[in-house]
């Protein structure tokens, strides 16, 4: 027989793990909970999230409540019956009602390795803070966020091209393979759940628009991080001789200087060299001035930039 799961996820990283469980013949699939629609770009058209586009094609019961909690969709989602709730990037908070509904149990596939990171931006912080090592946590729910006994857990290496959008990816896979082995060890019981050490929960809360800003005085190692680790979304920026200026892309250069942080160091046709607060020196690959749209550094020195090598253009308060 079947168990009967409801899913609830809603950007792109829980979209894998959606259609693995769908496509796996033990499972049925009874529904999901999503997000509400949400408007998007300049038009403002009305966006279903890319687990409800999966989930309509597969012709499954969505669930959109814009609050859970006291809603009637609540008491729905309950009446199923579950014998697993499974989410994955889901966005709100669960009410133990239902949690408790769960006949099995509910469990959530969190991109950290728990209990490091519990919070809503765990890729974005691991890059920020320059970890080496990530992975996935699969736990189990409680009213407490991201405070479940772990069932398992698997780890994978950040290397210096990894970015916020290639960790989603790769974490997405790597959380789709350890849910279809701990599902079954979950259903006949043999898993044994480890509960979370307090002493080292550490904690990565939604990024603020204040931590998008690039500090110049930082080394050369933070700023870069801090690029990559707010790439593709939500973007750091720096202001470029007073005019704002988003920076998507950079790389480390293995040079070093006396000059004042913010400097150029190099600038050619197709080279932008900026030197950081610890003397060393950070390569700029892809920029976007305000109201310009997203171009290469090779685009943006043929037609931006009013400077010259050893001209500080990027200054402190």
């Amino acid at each position: 027989m079947q168990t009967k799961i409801i899913f609830m996820g809603t950007p792109q990283f829980s979209v894998g793990i959606l259609e693995s469980l769908i496509n796996h013949p033990d499972y049925d699939m009874i529904a999901v909970l999503t997000q509400p629609d949400r408007p998007v770009g300049r038009k403002k058209v009305m966006t279903p999230t890319p687990v409800k586009e999966v989930a309509v094609k597969s012709g499954i019961p969505v669930f959109q409540p814009a609050k859970l909690s006291g809603s009637p969709e609540l008491q729905a989602l309950i009446d199923l019956q579950p014998d697993i709730m499974i989410t994955a990037a889901y966005g709100q908070f669960l009410p133990t009602k239902l949690l408790n509904a769960a006949k099995i149990g509910a469990i959530n596939v969190h991109a950290s390795l728990l209990p490091k990171y519990r919070g809503g931006a765990p890729i974005h912080y691991a890059l920020l803070n320059g970890d080496t090592e990530t992975g996935v946590s699969i736990m189990y729910m409680i009213k407490q966020m991201d405070a479940g006994d772990v069932l398992s857990q698997a780890t994978l290496p950040i290397t210096d091209d990894d970015n916020t959008g290639t960790l989603f990816e790769k974490l997405s896979i790597l959380g789709r393979d350890l849910l279809l082995k701990t599902l079954p060890e979950l259903i006949d019981g043999t898993n044994v759940a480890t509960p979370q050490d307090p002493d080292l929960v550490t904690f990565s809360p939604n990024i603020k628009p204040e931590e998008e800003s690039l500090d110049f005085s930082k080394s050369a190692r933070e700023i870069f991080n801090q690029i990559r680790g707010l790439y593709p979304f939500p973007i750091a920026h720096t202001e470029i001789k007073g005019k704002r200026t988003k920076v998507q892309k950079s790389h480390l250069i293995d040079e070093h200087s006396d000059l004042p942080s913010g400097t150029v160091f190099k600038k050619n046709k197709h080279e932008l060299w900026i030197v950081a607060g610890d003397g060393n020196i950070l390569a700029i690959d892809e920029l976007q001035p305000a109201g310009k749209p997203k171009m290469d550094v090779t685009a943006y020195l043929n037609g931006h930039a009013n400077f010259t090598e050893g001209e500080q253009i990027i200054t402190h308060e």
